[in-house]
């Protein structure tokens, strides 16, 4: 059968050329999405009297056929049909005759396959929410786990101030929390319905957008034709989204991949999420870890490769934006792997309570409460600040630490010292001591984990609202 769009022409299209620009190798991801919309579309036309009943009756029939065909795997897609909306449209006329050729009235591949990417996202963002929650959910089990675990804090990787190891795990929740609004926020931007625009102008059939767009969910229609078909930025923000969620999870890698070292033994991650070596045998090596470290690149590289292919485009549609799906389907996968994978990683994760703890017993990081203390004394900051600095120099001089010290040790720099020094440097009570909205004293982690379990309750809400809306 020749081109369905070959009338004009006089020669058969190259084969090297066929290959080189066909996109059905990835862009068969969207069949279910292309019949979705065919399907409403289809119905339009009948409804709007463009097509006869009997027509679409037929055509619906043969959508549905072809639907179960694909999902049965009985149709093998051709590269000389160029496309998924091709070889549906093929696969349709073949099966139910020439009347399968009125299905593309009143539409255009350039309003078609832009439909298809705002069905196939819209899905993928609520998936994402869903798996964020799940995310979430298990690091506030594993917070509530260690509210009474003390862990040392760090600033440029060096041992800062103590704070409870769940104060630590609900600064990731905060993170994915902003990751969730995002998406969600996204999602209007995404849930606009392109169909009807055409190639770029319109069409001259007399359609309902607007009954389109309310049996495929879709909260508007595009305002403009030509932004309909060249708008590819609700991809963008995907992408950008998606970066920001990978960077994250990538800084959670980076120190899980610290922790769980010799070094730190911070903590230990189960067998399941681990590898070994093929020649040293006592390695256990935290591989997704870091292989989701490593794949953050991938992601921030699809949206960079979105971003150049657009920069230049004029409107409306060019087949450089055939570029636009292969990076979004890349990312899908990359990102659905690492979240799917990281819940149950960090579930299961063991926490090395004893090791936190010996670790914050011997470092200087409760220093700055005894500056707090002389302040509180009288004694200005600066002039204080001065006096510790001089006390941990001592205590590193005399391999001590600050608890090791004595009293007349500790007078030698500062007569202000008393025995309440050494109940304030504790490690609890240097935790407990910081007991501001969002600090990490033991009663606002609480706090902080009970409002993070409210919000994740309305995002499982949102997730099962809107996984119907995408049906």
């Amino acid at each position: 059968m020749s081109k369905l769009w070959g009338g004009r022409f006089t020669k058969q299209t190259d084969q090297l050329v066929e290959e080189y620009t066909a996109s059905i190798m990835f862009d068969k991801e969207l069949a279910e999405e292309d019949i979705q919309g065919s399907l409403a579309h289809v119905t339009m036309l009948g409804k709007c009297g463009i097509l006869p009943e009997e027509d679409v009756e037929k055509i619906r029939e043969g959508l549905l056929k072809v639907q179960g065909m694909i999902r049965r795997g009985e149709i093998e897609f051709s590269v000389s049909d160029e496309d998924i909306h091709m070889n549906i449209e093929k696969t349709l006329i073949d099966e139910i005759g020439p009347v399968g050729g009125k299905l593309h009235t009143g539409r255009s591949r350039n309003d078609q396959v832009a439909t298809d990417m705002h069905l196939y996202l819209r899905k993928r963002v609520v998936e994402f929410v869903g798996l964020l929650g799940k995310l979430q959910e298990a690091l506030l089990t594993q917070a509530k786990a260690n509210l009474d675990t003390i862990v040392p804090g760090y600033t440029h990787l060096q041992r800062a101030q103590p704070i409870l190891f769940a104060h630590h795990l609900m600064a990731y929740v905060s993170m994915f929390e902003r990751d969730i609004e995002r998406l969600q926020d996204s999602y209007k931007r995404i849930n606009v319905l392109p169909l009807g625009a055409g190639a770029l102008a319109g069409t001259t059939f007399a359609i309902d957008r607007h009954f389109v767009a309310q049996q495929l969910n879709f909260d508007r229609v595009y305002e403009n034709s030509l932004d309909a078909v060249s708008d590819r930025d609700f991809i963008i923000e995907f992408l950008s989204n998606a970066s920001m969620v990978m960077m994250h999870l990538s800084r959670f890698c980076e120190e899980l991949v610290l922790w769980s070292s010799t070094e730190f033994h911070f903590v230990e991650l189960d067998d399941a999420f681990c590898t070994g070596s093929s020649i040293m045998p006592q390695k256990k090596n935290p591989d997704v870890a870091e292989l989701v470290r490593g794949k953050t690149g991938r992601v921030y590289g699809n949206l960079f490769g979105l971003l150049t292919v657009l920069k230049s485009l004029p409107l409306a549609y060019n087949k450089d934006m055939q570029e636009d799906k292969e990076g979004m389907f890349d990312t899908v996968r990359t990102l659905q792997g690492a979240l799917q994978l990281f819940a149950p990683m960090v579930e299961t994760m063991k926490v090395n309570k004893d090791r936190m703890r010996q670790a914050v017993n011997q470092d200087f990081s409760n220093a700055t409460d005894i500056a707090d203390f002389l302040v509180n004394k009288g004694l200005p900051f600066r002039q204080a600040h001065e006096v510790i600095g001089k006390t941990v120099l001592y205590c590193i001089q005399n391999n001590k630490y600050l608890l090791d010290l004595s009293l007349d040790e500790f007078k030698q720099f500062s007569n202000l010292f008393d025995d309440r020094i050494y109940e304030v440097l504790q490690p609890q009570q240097v935790v407990n001591a910081r007991n501001v909205y969002g600090g990490t004293a033991t009663v606002q982690v609480e706090a902080a984990i009970t409002r993070a379990e409210q919000a994740l309750e309305q995002t499982v809400a949102w997730v099962d609202e809107y996984s119907k809306k995408c049906k």
